[in-house]
Order: C-alpha cells, then sequence, then structure tokens
C-alpha cells in the first residue's frame, strides 16, 4: 500500500522505537487513522506486515481501545463529555443543544459528511467543565452561546481557537498554595528547554550524575516520603529499590500519563506547560535503577500533547540530557513518547504495560510485580506523571526539606483538580494534609450560587464519597484513609444540596460499565447489572428490594477482581446507597426530587 511519505517516515520510526515490534501496533493504527480518518482492511494488513503480525492478532487489539475505528467519521467528529465534572455543570443540556444543532445523535454522521458526534468519558479536562473536543482540539467553560460560534466558524471553513491549556490551570495564585512542581506554569515559553533551563531545569539532573550513586538517589526518594501520585500512594523510593542490580536484562523507567480518573485533569498541564520536568525525573529514575530506555505513556485524548512532549524529547537530545553519554557522565538514557488509544484500564500498570507492548490492555495477575517482571519480561518501575515530575525538586531541595512540606509519611505538594460546583474551579498546589473544607471555601470560593454542599469525591471517581460533615479532614493518604475514603488522584469533585445522588451514582456506574475490559466475571456482569438497577431507579422503576440488593452486588465485587476496576465501580456505589439511602427510598415514589439532575441518558 502507498502511504503518504510523512507516514512512511512516521511509521519507521516507531519500527525503530521498541525492542518487539509489536510495541509498534497502537501508535501506528493512531496515526496512520490520523491520516485516513478510518483504518480500513487494506490499511490494517500494511501494518499487519510490516510487524509480522496476523491479522487476527491485529484487529482483536483494534477492538478493544474506544478511540479506534472502522468507519470514517465527518470532518470535524465532536466529542461531548458527559461525566461527572461535565454532568455537574450542565454537561447533559449542552449535549442536548449539540444534537439538536448538528441533527444528528451519539455515533452519528451529518449527511454532508461535515460532522460527526460522540458522547464521551472524560476527557481530563475536568476544571474547565462543561468541555468537548472537535477532532483533537479542547474547549472548556463552554455554554450553548459558545458552541454556536465555534460551529459556525466550522461551518465557514475556519479552525476556532482551541484551548489547549486547562483553563482552570492558570488561575490567579492562591496565598495557600507552595508552587514546587507547578512553578513553569503561566510563565512564557515555559516549554522550551531554553525556558527551563533558566529556572534550574537540569541542575538536578547534574546533581544525580556527578554527585550522587543510584543507591543515594533512592535514599533521598525514600526520606522525601514521595507517594504514588496515580491514585496508590506506594511509597516512590520504595518502589524503586524493588528492583534487582545485579541482573542483565533490560530495565524500563515508564511514565503513566493515562489519565483517565473522572475528576482528574493535573497531568495534562504538567505534560503541555512543563515536558522537561517530567523528562528530567525520568532520566534521574533511571540513573537510580540502572535503567537506559524510558517510555512516557500518554492517553490517546492528549493527542496534541504527544507532538508537544516529542518536541522536548528531540530538544533534550540536542542539548545532551538524553542519549549517550549524559553530562559526560557515562550513562545512557534513551526516552520515546507512546501513545494510547482510549481505555481507562490502561491505567492500572499491568494494563499499561500489556498496551505497551501492542496488546489489548488486560491486567496482569500479581505477583511477580513489574519491578521483577514487568515490560518485555524486565524489571519495570512504572510512576505517574505527577510523581516523576517531582523527581527534581526532591534532588535539588533534598528529601528532608521536600517531607517537611507535607504531613508525616505523607511528603511534599500535590496538584488537587478541583472540579464541580464551586466558584472557581482549578488546579491547585498544595501540601499535602491541606484541609478539605479550607480548600473549598478560601482556595476554591465556597460552593457555586451560595448554595450548601452535601458530598465531595476527593481523589477521583473511583473513591467513596464523603458528606459534608466529614470534611473537616486533611487531604492526605492516611488521614483520608481513616475516615473511609481514599486521596486517590486528587480529582476533588464538589456537590451541591441539589444534586440528585442516585443520578451521581447511575453515571458513575456508567463510566465503570464502559471501562470494564470484561476479563473478570464480578466486575463485567457487576458493573452491567448495576448500572441496568440504577438507570431503572432513576426513571422512577425502583424496587424497595433493589437498595439493599444495589448494595449486596457492589460488596461482591469488592476483592474479587483482576484489577482494582471492579473496586472502583464499587466503592463510591457502597459509599452512596449508605449516606443517601433516603434518597433511594424517595425514587420509589416513582419521581426524582431533583429537577436539575434529570438527564438525558447517553448510549454508554
Amino acid at each position: 500500500m502507498q502511504l503518504p511519505a510523512a507516514l512512511e517516515e512516521k511509521f519507521t520510526t516507531l519500527l525503530g522505537r521498541y525492542p518487539v515490534k509489536r510495541s509498534a501496533l497502537i501508535p501506528m493504527m493512531m496515526y496512520a487513522q490520523d491520516y485516513f480518518g478510518f483504518l480500513s482492511d487494506e490499511l490494517l494488513t500494511d501494518i499487519a506486515l510490516r510487524l509480522d503480525l496476523n491479522m487476527t492478532q491485529v484487529t482483536e487489539t483494534l477492538a478493544y481501545y474506544s478511540m479506534l475505528r472502522r468507519k470514517p467519521v465527518g470532518r470535524y467528529h465532536i466529542q461531548v463529555c458527559t461525566n461527572i465534572s461535565c454532568m455537574l455543570r450542565g454537561g447533559n443540556e449542552l449535549y442536548a443543544h449539540v444534537q439538536k444543532r448538528l441533527g444528528i445523535g451519539n455515533k452519528e454522521v451529518s449527511p454532508t459528511g461535515t460532522f460527526s458526534l460522540e458522547e464521551v468519558e472524560c476527557m481530563g479536562a475536568c476544571t474547565g467543565a462543561p468541555a468537548m473536543q472537535v477532532n483533537f482540539d479542547f474547549y472548556e467553560n463552554l455554554d450553548p452561546e459558545k458552541v454556536d460560534v465555534i460551529f459556525e466558524q466550522l461551518q465557514d471553513g475556519k479552525r476556532p481557537k482551541p484551548v489547549p491549556v486547562i483553563s482552570g490551570a492558570l488561575h490567579e495564585r492562591n496565598p495557600n498554595e507552595v508552587v514546587v512542581i507547578s512553578k513553569n506554569f503561566g510563565i512564557p515559553n515555559s516549554r522550551s528547554i531554553d525556558t527551563y533551563m533558566q529556572r534550574d531545569g537540569y541542575k538536578a539532573l547534574e546533581k544525580a550524575l556527578k554527585q550522587m550513586t543510584p543507591e543515594q538517589i533512592i535514599d533521598e526518594m525514600k526520606k522525601s516520603n514521595l507517594r504514588g501520585r496515580g491514585g496508590a500512594g506506594f511509597p516512590a523510593g520504595m518502589k524503586w529499590s524493588f528492583v534487582p542490580k545485579d541482573i542483565p536484562k533490560p530495565k524500563y523507567i515508564l511514565a503513566n500519563g493515562d489519565e483517565s480518573e473522572p475528576g482528574t485533569s493535573k497531568d495534562r498541564p504538567l505534560l503541555e506547560m512543563d515536558p522537561h520536568q517530567l523528562i528530567e525525573g525520568m532520566v534521574i529514575a533511571g540513573r537510580a535503577i540502572g535503567s537506559n530506555q524510558g517510555y512516557a505513556y500518554i492517553r490517546g485524548e492528549y493527542r496534541y500533547i504527544i507532538d508537544i512532549l516529542e518536541t522536548a524529547i528531540a530538544e533534550a537530545y540536542a542539548k545532551g540530557f538524553l542519549g549517550k553519554n549524559i553530562l559526560g557522565s557515562g550513562f545512557n538514557f534513551d526516552l520515546a513518547a507512546h501513545t494510547g488509544a482510549g481505555a481507562y484500564e490502561c491505567g492500572e500498570e499491568s494494563a499499561l504495560m500489556e498496551s505497551l507492548e501492542g496488546k489489548r490492555g488486560y491486567p496482569r495477575i500479581k505477583p511477580p510485580f513489574p519491578a521483577v517482571v514487568g515490560l518485555y519480561g524486565c524489571p519495570t518501575v512504572i510512576n505517574n506523571v505527577e510523581t516523576l515530575s517531582s523527581v527534581p525538586a526532591i534532588i535539588r531541595g533534598g528529601g528532608d526539606w521536600y517531607a517537611s512540606l507535607g504531613t508525616p509519611k505523607n511528603g511534599g505538594t500535590r496538584l488537587y483538580s478541583i472540579s464541580g460546583h464551586v466558584n472557581k474551579p482549578g488546579i491547585y498546589e498544595l501540601p499535602l494534609g491541606f484541609n478539605l473544607r479550607q480548600l473549598i471555601e478560601d482556595v476554591a470560593g465556597g460552593v457555586r450560587g451560595g448554595k450548601k454542599l452535601k458530598a465531595v469525591i476527593p481523589g477521583g471517581s473511583s473513591c467513596p464519597l464523603l458528606s459534608a460533615d466529614e470534611i473537616d479532614v486533611s487531604m492526605d493518604y492516611d488521614s483520608v484513609a481513616k475516615i473511609g475514603s481514599m486521596l486517590g488522584s486528587g480529582g476533588t469533585v464538589i456537590i451541591d444540596e441539589d444534586t440528585c445522588m442516585v443520578d451521581l451514582a447511575r453515571r458513575i456506574m456508567h463510566f465503570y460499565a464502559h471501562e470494564s475490559c470484561g476479563w473478570c466475571i464480578p466486575c463485567r456482569e457487576g458493573t452491567t447489572w448495576l448500572r441496568k438497577m440504577l438507570d431503572r431507579f432513576h426513571e422512577g422503576g425502583g424496587r424497595a428490594e433493589d437498595i439493599p440488593l444495589i448494595d449486596e452486588l457492589s460488596k461482591n465485587m469488592l476483592g474479587r477482581t483482576f484489577c482494582p476496576l471492579g473496586d472502583a465501580a464499587a466503592m463510591p456505589t457502597i459509599s452512596i446507597v449508605k449516606k443517601w439511602r433516603n434518597e433511594f427510598e424517595d425514587h420509589l415514589h416513582g419521581k426524582c426530587a431533583y429537577k436539575s439532575a434529570e438527564m438525558i441518558l447517553g448510549a454508554h
């Protein structure tokens, strides 16, 4: 098959990027789709031949990822988010308006082929909700009038100015913030290597390579009490120390940029506005464990960030911070960006490795753990983008200094994505242990419209919800765990008194039913039946016996799945039934008491 020269060049680069050819499969399909709009049989056959795969291997992988498609879409593919953060700020009404404006429904194409429409899950624009994407351009803080202007410009053949930076990431600094990893947000040309170097960039790498042994780097990380910012909160230094020292196999550093947890949008500004901070952190991590190769796995919805990161990687190579003999130290480290293709499950570390190997993102059974048997069967360290972006500051300032910013066993700062019913949604860098009530009232400006607070999701949609009388809590891993929830990814969603909690539970379950990989029976069947029951309940068809059944089904998923997705679906549902059971009982009368919460059911 004759390919465009630019795509042929991209394929050649991808074929030389990985030790196993199949790893190039998903990026090849994504880039080919960029050119042709969809993946034809002829195109897939060509890709299969290049990778020495058969068509079954190619198509079974393709079918798993929501962003890969076999049929054409419109010239402008419109994706509207209706997940919780967008839902709370009018996402469903916006989606209804877009359907009416375009005259098409979910996954339909307009007769002229100009537009296609898709209702989607969280796209990482939670603090700018409600949001939509046109192809890969982000548009945030929307209302029907703004949407109409965008469509008018598109119909005139113009490209409306996208909003590539999360609007909340560039807010006016709050006095409570402690700025460490967000210090370059809003600085002109912040993503360029020259700007980064003028602001202490790569000084930590120089120190790590010239003044510290790998053991000293790991010791400093342990002192820092840096815990994984992806959600699990496992100590980063301890994870690094698990990698075997004397082993002939290659070792790998992976950055987890598959930021798909509803309510969470803090890795996107880190990648967009300060990509060199991540690069520096990955090279230092490589030095610490004896790795010479890293991959940054970026969720497919962040397509434009791949370009930003690849530009930054090229700059780092040109300046000698990547490649052979870095800074004359004798240490070698290569780095590449890798695109996902739409799968929440790939945020789980073993599913991410499967995806990076060019397969479906199914989780692996543990043990063995990635530190011993990871990517390509080799020792691997996987850390979240925010975790790795914190490494340069720790090496520059010292582990003790970083630890002192937080609470015992919870070192440093973290980025909190504040969304939902607040006056000032945004991304704020605060010390671990900051009080949740103060975060809502003093940092985020209080509940919007003078409404009363009803609930808080403290760390992304998988966390048990907190009621309004539980918010006097320190926002660190241990304190939030003590009251029965989790700090998670730091995606803090604020919910006001006018929200129907049955509807919220229904929308959360739609997400997890949509994203379940289907491998585990408790998760596959549990999320499907819970989604159906919650839909029926909210529409007025609930029965009294459904309330304990929803709780029982949720509890039967806990601890019975290969990965945490089953737990992620169960935990918020259990907490909602327990704390707002009265709202479920009210629904038995056949009507939701919160008219503003009535919504159009999507095609999830």
